[in-house]
């Protein structure tokens, strides 16, 4: 299965083992919010803890659909903003340990959750620049200042777990082997803390937060289809398909 949930010690482990780059299509974002739902509300769950198998933690959106049925887009956009949402919302704290590569979507995942890990070779990218698309720069805002996320986006260029915890959008940075171990030994404190309290907490600091995120995305949301609908999309897809190029215009 791409997708698989299992609890143990309080602990609800969400892990993706999709080849080659854990990029999903329309469908497994759609599925992502139930999962990841019905493990937060879960009364034997603490704590969420999401992470991957494979090359990378989620190189987002399945491209090659998008260029074969652009029509899916709409479906496609709602499944992002609902898994982000779930993410948010879920009623206990979301860990999300992440590795290799962090990209579109998986941007989303992290940005939505309330702390990350990761390993010393991870980077965090929004390509959207050049992907025909936009969306995404809402839920980086969580991790990043307002100019690194900008030159990011600009440039659809990297920001490496090194900048990442310099800048204090990561929590810790391990090796790949020992990913995660660690991962779940930080679970695991998360999840000896009182269920009740845990989600308090959780309440209580997304209501702090400055801004509405689930807005800010769905208001992106709109410029992704709008590029979606012109022509330099398309062949941005088309460019990326083919060979993983980059469309000169």
């Amino acid at each position: 299965m791409p997708i698989t949930l299992s609890v143990k010690d309080r602990i609800a482990e969400i892990v993706f083992d999709h080849p080659p780059v854990n990029a999903f299509d329309s469908d497994m974002w759609c599925a992502l919010p139930g999962i990841i739902t019905e493990a937060g509300s879960r009364e034997d769950v603490n704590v969420v803890l999401i992470r991957a198998e494979g090359r990378g933690f989620c190189g987002g959106v399945d491209i090659k659909e998008m260029q074969a049925h652009p029509e899916r887009i709409v479906k496609l956009n709602r499944g992002n903003y609902e898994t982000f949402k779930a993410v948010r919302d879920c009623p206990v704290p979301v860990v999300t340990a992440a590795h290799g590569f962090v990209i579109g979507g998986g941007i989303g995942i992290c940005g939505a959750s309330d702390t990350v890990i990761a390993s010393d070779d991870c980077f965090f990218s929004l390509p959207e620049i050049d992907r025909g698309a936009m969306g995404g720069a809402s839920h980086l805002s969580r991790m990043f200042p307002l100019h690194v996320v900008r030159a990011a986006f600009f440039t659809g260029g990297r920001i490496t777990a090194q900048d990442a915890w310099r800048l204090g959008g990561i929590h810790k940075i391990v090796t790949r082997d020992e990913l995660a171990s660690e991962a779940r030994a930080f679970a695991a404190i998360i999840a000896s803390k009182s269920r009740t309290a845990l989600l308090l907490a959780k309440q209580a600091l997304n209501g702090l937060e400055a801004r509405d995120v689930d807005h800010g995305y769905r208001f992106e949301q709109g410029f992704t289809l709008e590029m979606y609908m012109h022509e330099d999309s398309q062949k941005a897809r088309d460019a990326f398909v083919d060979g993983g190029k980059t469309a000169k215009y």
